[in-house]
């Protein structure tokens, strides 16, 4: 070895104790944990920005008070953001399934927030069914539902008869129960919160223009059951579709219209479609069996940016490429109506929320995983228990492919 490369390797040894000893100094008030009253869930950057532009006017703070990072977050959006006493919070958590769920599981998993009494603000844009609103319409949730987890055949080889390609799991026609179940198919909110959300979000004056007038006058001739449509934007209580296609027309809405109805036991109204909702409940359900969060605390509030379906006239693609021109007041419309919820979530939390809103239905998922019985489907998989925290033995495996056995020998297919 020359005397060159010696003195290399002799520095680089040198130098390893300094990398391991001093590692990089943490900033004043890293390990403070927030407990946020509010925490504003945002799937993308216009969503977010809506916010962080308008709620200092609201006098509650500025979200860019504080800005937080945790392993696992959105690398578009890194960090979540809260105002200066930690009041309210947001985060954006990413678009699809897949992105919402694994920015949330980091969010509920991380040490840097205590959300065990947050109230849970899910905010977004979505395709609004016209029969229910119109363009910038917002709706409030008590049911999302899982609509694309099922089969699919392609539409142009139906059998004779069938008006769409989908087939619940398990099934052999379409519009039944699913008999092969994952658990995220749907979930159930507190319609008490669901109720107290509306009527805060209903105050809202909600943003209009002329561009989307022009678009939901082509609604006008189409009957009475799309009356909605041709109105100005308002606040409504009804369901969520969740599914990864952003799909457009009149036979795939109808479908997962039934799809809605069908799987909450004739109770869901379809209204909003949307890529997250299922995704993120999923993670919230999985979070509160750990006593991570509460349950009972989630909104889900979307607001119509386009029709799920078109007007007379409009093919499927005419429709799906039309500037329909409901973008920016579905945006704004989102913190129009979401900031009546926040505000007074802050002002009264000590009279009303902190404590929560006592529910009086079911709330969880399909398999009652949080306790009681869900009021759709075929009953609690727990035995109407809640799942305890930590790692446990459980047969709640074996007993979910015992109902698959039961219910259908088809149910044994590896789908």
């Amino acid at each position: 070895m020359d005397l060159s490369r010696f003195l290399l390797v002799i520095l680089r040894v040198s130098l390893m104790p300094s990398v391991i000893a001093f590692p990089r100094q943490s900033n004043p008030g890293d390990d403070k944990v927030i407990a946020p009253k509010v925490m504003i869930i945002s799937m993308w950057t216009p969503e977010a920005d809506i916010w962080h532009d308008n709620l200092p006017s609201s006098n509650l703070g500025n979200l860019s008070s504080q800005v937080i990072h945790s392993p696992g977050f959105s690398m578009l959006s890194p960090c979540a953001s809260c105002t200066e006493n930690g009041d309210i919070c947001q985060l954006t958590i990413g678009e699809g399934e897949i992105n919402s769920a694994a920015t949330l599981m980091a969010l509920v998993l991380s040490p840097r927030f205590d959300l065990r009494h947050t109230y849970f603000l899910i905010a977004g844009i979505a395709g609004v069914n016209p029969k229910y609103g119109t363009l910038g319409t917002v709706a409030l949730a008590r049911y999302a539902v899982q609509v694309a987890l099922q089969y699919e055949i392609d539409s142009r080889s139906l059998p004779p008869n069938w008006a769409t390609g989908y087939i619940s799991y398990g099934r052999e026609q379409p519009h039944e129960y699913p008999f092969i179940t994952y658990g995220t198919e749907v979930f159930e909110l507190n319609a008490q919160l669901q109720d107290t959300a509306y009527k805060l979000a209903s105050r809202a004056e909600l943003a209009d223009a002329n561009e989307p007038k022009q678009y939901r006058a082509l609604y006008g001739r189409m009957g009475e059951s799309y009356k909605s449509a041709s109105q100005p934007p308002s606040v409504v209580k009804c369901d969520t579709a969740t599914s990864d296609v952003y799909y457009s027309g009149s036979r795939l809405s109808e479908s997962f219209e039934n799809t809605t109805r069908v799987w909450t036991n004739g109770t869901g109204v379809y209204c909003m479609s949307a890529q997250e909702d299922n995704a993120v409940l999923e993670v919230l359900v999985r979070a509160a069996i750990e006593k991570l969060c509460d349950f009972k605390r989630v909104m889900v509030l979307r607001a119509g940016s386009n029709f799920d379906r078109g007007p007379l006239g409009r093919s499927d693609l005419e429709h799906l490429t039309a500037q329909q021109n409901g973008f920016n007041i579905a945006i704004a419309n989102i913190f129009n109506a979401g900031i009546e919820i926040v505000k007074d979530v802050i002002r009264y939390w000590d009279d009303t929320f902190k404590d929560g809103i006592k529910a009086e239905n079911y709330v969880g998922d399909i398999f009652g995983s949080l306790g009681g019985e869900p009021d759709f489907g075929f009953g609690s998989l727990t035995r109407g228990k809640r799942i305890p925290p930590g790692c446990r033995e459980s047969d709640l495996a074996v007993r979910e492919m015992d109902r698959r056995r039961i219910l259908t020998q088809k149910s044994l297919r590896k789908i």
